[in-house]
């Protein structure tokens, strides 16, 4: 099969059609059937559009457009096991970066623990009988000395808060198509498309819904980077205050 592009361009002009009439036709934007036309894939949101408009352009010119589907896979989307086996070998680099499965912080605050557990002990044998008044952020323990003076020692627990909101900043490193939907539904960056260098919005919501078109983008969310792994289709994930997850391939938002 001739290129997709040659194909395709050659199709129109024999039928005599100019772009903007297969724009008004497709609902497809003139600058992205110059770019099939030129096979400038990297300037498309990502694969999944992609074979979305080829169909779509495709049918518009009376060709076979499943033939042309085809042809594209064949040519540029990797196999299965292939784009499994990348994802794998990434996963493994992100974890032996990430270190230690237990962070050292993690080791102070049970030494921690174990301090205030023993001050606990302490002050419950002096009493003999814990005091349900105190509220449980505090803990109090008294001692008597041997001419009557009473000494109270108090250790105040800080209380551990949940962020309500959850944040997402994106950073391009190529040509992205962007989604955002918050909480509420509404659409916090509509679709658009960003190259690099470019500045993305930073989005804040309890929860927040996204749809990249590829992995050409620095993820933070919660300001803590969130890696995605190279893949053929768009992809979707969840920022929540707790922390970020991927969404089932074709379950991330829409914002066409």
């Amino acid at each position: 099969m001739a290129e997709i592009g040659t194909t395709l361009r050659e199709a129109r002009m024999r039928a005599h059609i100019d772009i903007t009439e297969v724009e008004a036709k497709t609902k497809i934007r003139a600058k992205y059937l110059r770019a099939i036309e030129n096979e400038e894939w990297d300037l498309l949101p990502g694969p999944t559009y992609v074979k979305s408009f080829l169909k779509t352009y495709g049918d518009c010119l009376g060709l076979d457009s499943r033939l042309l589907v085809d042809e594209y896979k064949r040519r540029y989307e990797r196999p299965d096991h292939e784009t499994h086996t990348i994802a794998t070998l990434h996963r493994e680099r992100e974890r032996a970066a990430r270190g230690p499965l237990v962070p050292p912080w993690l080791l102070t605050a049970a030494v921690l623990a174990a301090i205030v557990a023993a001050l606990i002990a302490v002050g419950v044998l002096s009493n003999g009988s814990s005091n349900p008044g105190h509220p449980s952020s505090s803990l109090s323990s008294s001692h008597v000395h041997h001419h009557g003076t009473v000494t109270t020692h108090t250790v105040t627990i800080p209380k551990a808060t949940t962020p309500q909101f959850a944040t997402l900043q994106l950073v391009p490193t190529n040509t992205v198509y962007v989604c955002v939907v918050d909480a509420a539904g509404h659409m916090v960056i509509p679709g658009v498309i960003y190259s690099a260098g470019q500045t993305i919005p930073r989005a804040r919501s309890s929860s927040l819904l996204v749809t990249v078109g590829n992995n050409s983008v620095t993820v933070l969310a919660n300001g803590k980077r969130f890696a995605l792994a190279p893949s053929a289709n768009a992809i979707g994930f969840e920022v929540r205050p707790g922390g970020a997850r991927l969404l089932h391939p074709g379950t991330g938002p829409n914002c066409g």
